[in-house]
């Protein structure tokens, strides 16, 4: 956006709520926040599953409790860190300083790249546990589609927090428009006006009077005009 930094406008803007959904990042963060409530929606509750003549709940993949602990942990905090950088964006237009808006920008990339990747891993740890699960321990391949819902959707979200990566790296090589946004600013009641012309320094003093010489060209000039007067 022209006339701002780091992708926003000028601080101080109202709030245009159909401009702000329309941004690329803001449609990727709600793109992301969907796809981490199908990840540990799927997996709280049909994620675990008991025999008929068991009790005990075991995990769907493979039975091994750690993997759906992760889809749920990792789904559960990318969901509250999508409404957490919505919240941020929402606010980031307001943000005067340079620099504030530079680490905002910084953290965006690395949180999102962080992301991208714990959704990676939870997308191979979900697909292996899964390949080498027993389907006949299911009951009537009971959560069998939760499961495969919960895999397809880890690895969506791997690439939609790529691109939240990609795009905020890009807010980033956008800059500061150095018009609007200065680093070193100055605070106006500071401002002491036009400058002045420095003092005479020893050198430019007659030594007789103590007072400072006029110019050679003044003198002459008001010499001039003092003997043109004809009385």
């Amino acid at each position: 956006m022209e006339g701002g930094a780091y992708g926003a406008g000028k601080a101080g803007g109202a709030f245009d709520p159909q401009t702000f959904i329309r941004q690329p990042h803001t449609v990727l963060r709600m793109v992301s926040w969907v796809f981490s409530i199908v990840v540990f929606g799927c997996i709280v509750n049909e994620g675990y599953i008991n025999r008929p003549n068991e009790k005990e709940e075991h995990c769907i993949f493979n039975q091994n409790r750690s993997a759906c602990t992760y889809g749920v942990t990792v789904g559960v905090l990318a969901f509250l860190t999508c409404l957490l950088y919505l919240a941020v964006d929402v606010h980031f237009p307001q943000i005067s300083s340079v620099k504030d808006r530079k680490k905002t920008v910084i953290c965006d990339i690395a949180v999102s790249g962080l992301w991208a990747f714990f959704w990676f891993v939870g997308f191979c740890f979900l697909a292996n546990q899964w390949q080498i699960s027993n389907l006949d321990d299911i009951p009537l391949n009971e959560g069998a589609d939760a499961a495969r819902a919960a895999i397809a959707f880890s690895f969506f979200s791997i690439f939609s927090w790529a691109g939240q990566a990609v795009l905020a790296f890009k807010r980033y090589s956008l800059g500061s428009d150095s018009a609007l946004f200065s680093q070193d600013y100055m605070d106006p009641s500071q401002d002491q006006g036009p400058p002045y012309p420095p003092y005479a320094s020893n050198d430019d003093l007659d030594p007789s009077t103590g007072y400072q010489q006029p110019p050679a060209d003044a003198f002459e000039a008001g010499t001039q005009g003092y003997q043109a007067q004809d009385y």
